[in-house]
């Protein structure tokens, strides 16, 4: 984008962002500083081809230090050209050399792709998201603080720099579980599992408040429902004006700067009841390529959503281990991320013995299943045909115990009700020793990343990659106290594949396409992110086809980029309403959707 003048620059940058919620005055100071900095643009080196090959493009480098940082894609009103913000990490060692400034990058519309939305505006759906929340939300985060309930969204998801956790008393702490959000009277997080210091883990509840005054203004020390708070979290203030407590600040702990974490967490609540919501007559109404469209676009929302979560954590401890924790978590499904997380946030400790002598997979199993703290604590008798596996694992553990005592996690945090067989957490960690032990798993996946597959081979060229060799005792149980099963079953299928894919592998790959500025590897990503099939059914999905769909089929959802995009907008619209749909601007905005296109047919 050429502008002559640089009041021409200014005056159309303003109008930019004052579209997006900053005053004009912030909005006039942001201009005129893109206006007067001329950069250099930054080469993003690394050791594979994702970071080799950058085009030229025209971009304007903007540092967090100046700006806010944008995660959905915006419009320029004076300028047809989508600005897309990209999250660059800093360098991490072994992960290649990153910039450290966030690039904003003026691409001109792609043409048609069956990897990519097309037909409609191709920002349709980013400005129905603006209007629901997002424009708002992205007023500098110094003009005030963030509300209580963003604090509470930071906690449970722990956008924090975890390894620099530090009461006001200078105790450091270790976040082994965030505990349990409470809607209801009491303590805001029950059941949270923290260590302070060098002291043995304890169990309790953790009290977010703006200050730390509101300890005592709130009439917390006089309420016998908060005894059991064990931690106060603040947003900022000193130890003078609290409680007893220990209390942790997080203002300068946060992960990603507040407008990044406003856009990502800023809308996230539980969605509504089950009845069909006031857009589901429209939407059914839409044409069947519009709806897919629709639907496209708002699972590049989401795309680029979790991509950014994943090179957050990526600017703390690499892009490798990011991923290792993306796919742990990943295993843990609902009830049992956290604690699979934190099991991989554990893995350089664990494989740091490694480094001399590779174990092999029983070894890991071992330690994996010790330090998760999901082994007895005494090697009791187990079935006949399980007892031999689970006591050669428990003599083991035994012998390393002593050295991963301080990190095993309290069984407590893990959560077994209604929990499928397949998806045990027991299971899935005898399925990551498989790829630990393999050793070459990221590398795998670069090359199978890099390889042109048949759309149609996606999902079973990368479940030959993650699927794990037979294991004499996992592929015949469960658990390890579970009867012997008459057949042998897979430790991961291939609809779980499809899961790990869109949630994981695809977007940590759009996200180091991205920050090395490799448009080619990113509309590969894109591709295959669009064209992966759909995933299992589920109740969360059931839930939304209910709510936007009237209940249609599953079958209608044929890819899964389909599936997130329904996910999408109950995030983004549902989720700020009630069963009523009361205040809800998106069915309005499909109306209006399908009053265009019918004139157009009508013109036409």
């Amino acid at each position: 984008m050429r502008e002559n003048g640089s009041e021409y620059s200014t005056i159309s940058r303003v109008a930019m962002f004052t579209t997006l919620g900053m005053t004009r005055s912030t909005a006039s100071t942001v201009a005129s500083r893109l206006t007067s900095t001329s950069a250099p643009r930054t080469r993003v080196a690394g050791n594979t081809a994702l970071s080799k090959a950058a085009s030229a493009r025209r971009n304007i480098l903007w540092r967090p230090s100046d700006f806010a940082f944008f995660t959905a894609l915006i419009v320029n009103p004076t300028n047809p050209c989508p600005v897309r913000s990209i999250s660059v990490p800093k360098p991490a060692t072994g992960c290649g050399d990153l910039t450290d400034c966030v690039v904003l990058t003026l691409q001109k519309p792609r043409p048609k792709s069956n990897g990519k939305v097309s037909g409609l505006s191709l920002h349709l759906y980013a400005r129905w998201r603006a209007l629901a929340e997002a424009a708002p939300a992205l007023r500098e985060a110094e003009e005030a603080a963030p509300s209580e309930r963003l604090l509470q969204r930071i906690w449970q998801h722990q956008r924090l720099r975890r390894d620099q956790l530090r009461t006001l008393d200078g105790q450091e702490l270790v976040v082994l579980h965030p505990g349990f959000w409470n809607h209801e009277a009491g303590p805001d997080f029950r059941g949270a599992v923290l260590r302070f210091a060098c002291r043995p883990p304890r169990s309790g509840d953790v009290e977010i408040d703006l200050h730390p005054a509101g300890w005592r203004g709130h009439g917390h020390d006089r309420n016998p429902a908060y005894r059991n708070v064990i931690l106060h979290v603040v947003w900022d203030g000193d130890s003078g004006a609290g409680c007893a407590l220990p209390t942790l600040t997080l203002r300068s702990l946060l992960d990603s700067p507040l407008s990044e974490l406003i856009l990502s967490l800023g809308q996230e609540v539980d969605a509504p009841g089950l009845l069909a919501g006031r857009c589901s007559a429209p939407l059914r109404d839409l044409p069947e390529d519009t709806l897919r469209e629709v639907l496209n676009q708002a699972a590049l929302i989401r795309l680029q959503r979790k991509a950014s979560e994943l090179a957050a954590r990526a600017r703390q401890v690499g892009w490798e281990q990011s991923l290792w924790e993306g796919l742990f978590a990943a295993l843990g499904y609902k009830q049992n991320v956290w604690p699979m997380r934190r099991v991989a946030e554990l893995l350089p400790l664990l494989l740091a013995r490694e480094l001399k002598k590779r174990s092999g997979t029983f070894t890991l199993q071992a330690r994996l299943l010790g330090v998760s703290g999901l082994l007895p604590t005494e090697p009791t008798r187990a079935r006949a045909s399980a007892d031999h596996y689970l006591r050669r694992v428990w003599d083991h553990w035994w012998r390393e115990r002593e050295q991963f005592a301080d990190f095993i996690l309290p069984r407590g945090l893990w959560r077994f009700s209604g929990l499928r067989p397949a998806n045990h957490p027991q299971r899935r960690l005898a399925l990551a020793a498989h790829w630990l032990a393999a050793g070459h798993l990221p590398d795998e996946l670069e090359q199978w990343f890099g390889a042109p597959i048949p759309d149609h081979k996606l999902e079973m060229s990368l479940l030959e990659i993650l699927q794990a060799e037979r294991d004499d005792f996992w592929s015949w149980h469960w658990t390890l106290r579970s009867a012997r099963m008459g057949k042998t079953r897979p430790l991961l299928g291939a609809q779980r594949v499809a899961d790990l894919a869109v949630n994981v592998v695809l977007p940590w790959f759009w996200m180091r396409a991205v920050a090395g500025k490799n448009d080619a590897l990113q509309r590969t990503a894109e591709h295959r992110y669009f064209a992966w099939p759909k995933s299992e059914d589920n109740a969360v999905l059931r839930l939304a086809r209910q709510r936007l769909l009237g209940g249609t089929n599953a079958r209608a959802l044929r890819t899964a980029a389909m599936q997130q995009g329904l996910l999408q907008i109950v995030r983004d619209f549902c989720a700020h309403s009630n069963a009523l749909c009361e205040n809800c601007r998106f069915p309005e905005l499909v109306r209006g959707l399908n009053a265009s296109l019918q004139g157009q047919d009508a013109r036409g």
